[in-house]
């Protein structure tokens, strides 16, 4: 009752526990024991929520340094951790037991499971994108290419036969196949990018570079859309069920959401108390979580705020109409698991 009436008054879920700035936070997808969130601070704990209600579950203890990406597989088994200790960490997500620790040479600042889960890729401060074989992880692995700088983000896609990497000094994603070790294209950007995103179904790349927020066709790589946001943003996330809003978050310490074919804000969300680091939607698009410098992590109900959605535009009724519809699934699913208890 107390979560519904928080939602109602438009109040975040507010996840406490981090005593540093959060840098990163992931969403596992959907499973048969429900969703989850893992963050990532630099006070060197990952920490691993329900995904829906923000509940904590556990802290990954093991790192010496800063904990700058954090991702979840998509079962939900494995966590992986990206460190300033110079370690990239594999965990066990039920337990909490560390699997497996990759040492790498300099600061690790980016590491994402690959969508068979097999592969664990990395990146940082060594300029160097490594590929972990989670079936073999004492095995040496697999280096590609030469990056021009510090790498800040890293991505799979084409099932795991391409990877997206962005760095810290320069205005461009490289996409690199695998199978050759060659870059296969270059997006051109007007800033680093800090923050890259491959959608739920595969077909869009959406990336936070300075005080823009760009869509790219992640077949084709082109450039969809790029629209100006209201300052600096550091991350960005698109709705993963209707693709028809997205958010960003970055140096003005709130979380705006938009619409995704006009670029017209229809929503804003304020509390955090210190700048937005990491912003993403969750995976049924219901809510949305962001990490702040001020040490918390806030997830955000869609819809649930009435001043967020009254800015007079035609699309403010199609949009309700879709909330209404979704809750009414939404609770036709929850009646359905009470009578099947």
């Amino acid at each position: 009752l107390l979560v519904n009436l928080q939602a109602k008054m438009g109040v975040p879920l507010v996840c406490h526990g981090h005593s540093r700035p959060v840098v990163d936070v992931s969403y596992s997808p959907v499973t048969p024991d429900g969703f989850f969130l893992i963050s990532a601070s630099k006070d060197s704990n990952p920490m691993l929520r329900n995904g829906e209600t923000g509940d904590w579950i556990g802290t990954f203890e093991g790192h010496k340094g800063a904990v700058w990406s954090c991702s979840l597989d998509k079962n939900a088994m494995r966590a992986a951790s990206a460190s300033a200790d110079f370690t990239a960490k594999i965990w066990n997500a039920l337990t909490g037991d560390q699997l497996h620790s990759f040492e790498h040479k300099h600061i690790v600042r980016a590491c994402a499971f690959s969508e068979d889960t097999h592969l664990l890729l990395t990146g940082g401060m060594e300029k160097i994108l490594r590929i972990f074989d989670m079936n073999r992880p004492d095995a040496p692995p697999k280096e590609v290419g030469n990056s021009p700088g510090s790498i800040r983000t890293v991505e799979w896609l084409h099932s795991d036969n391409t990877i997206l990497s962005s760095c810290t000094d320069s205005s461009d994603i490289r996409l690199w196949d695998i199978r050759s070790d060659k870059i296969v294209r270059t997006l051109e950007t007007k800033f680093p990018v800090t923050s890259a995103e491959v959608s739920q179904d595969g077909r869009y790349i959406t990336t936070a570079d300075g005080s823009s927020v760009k869509f790219w066709d992640a077949t084709n790589f082109g450039l969809l859309k790029s629209y100006e946001m209201p300052c600096n943003v550091e991350s960005a996330s698109l709705e993963p069920k209707h693709g028809n809003t997205f958010i960003a978050g970055g140096e003005d310490m709130w979380v705006h959401r938009f619409d995704f074919q006009t670029g017209e804000e229809i929503g804003c969300n304020k509390g955090h108390h210190g700048p937005v680091h990491c912003v993403r939607y969750a995976p049924g698009g219901e809510s949305y979580t962001s990490g702040s410098e001020d040490g918390t992590v806030r997830i955000w109900e869609v819809g649930s705020v009435h001043h967020e959605e009254s800015n007079p535009r035609s699309g403010h009724v199609k949009l309700v109409a879709e909330e209404v519809v979704r809750k009414a699934e939404s609770l036709r699913i929850t009646e359905k698991a009470a009578e099947a208890k």
